[in-house]
């Protein structure tokens, strides 16, 4: 069912925690499933130096975060914003169809951290730039309205 890959993040994740000082905080919840993911990251010169996560939910929620930090460590928030639900799947060489909702969940993440940083920055041109000015704030969590079955 799942790949080598996905089973390898999910034993030893990598990124996980939390960064005290964030310069920014993504927070989503699928309520259907139960899956609860908040990234944090650490920014210099538009670029993402840290990256952590801590994820509630299944082992592909798990290895999604995980795999999304790697994905995200070292890349510039235009880089960064790139990385898409299907960049993540195919990075761990694919998951079940019932689980892809598992990696939309680390991408927009991602993307909310993101923008939490251009918002407490005062970038709200960058914000509406990189279309991210729309996004619900961080205690509102999306209904990705799909079960995840063990």
């Amino acid at each position: 069912m799942y790949s080598e890959k996905v089973l390898e993040h999910f034993r030893n994740p990598r990124n996980v925690g939390i960064i005290e000082d964030a310069d920014g905080v993504g927070t989503v919840g699928n309520p259907v499933c139960g899956d609860l993911m908040t990234m944090y990251i650490k920014v210099e010169d538009d670029r993402i130096v840290d990256i952590k996560f801590q994820t509630f939910g299944c082992g592909a929620a798990i290895a999604t975060s995980s795999m999304a930090t790697e994905l995200a460590k070292g890349k510039t928030l235009e880089e960064a914003l790139k990385i898409t639900k299907q960049t993540v799947a195919e990075a761990l060489g694919g998951l079940p169809p019932q689980k892809m909702h598992c990696s939309n969940l680390a991408a927009d993440a991602l993307k909310r951290a993101i923008a939490d940083y251009l918002r407490k920055a005062g970038r709200i041109g960058d914000l509406k730039r990189l279309g991210l000015d729309n996004l619900p704030e961080e205690d509102e969590h999306d209904d990705h309205g799909e079960l995840c079955p063990m």
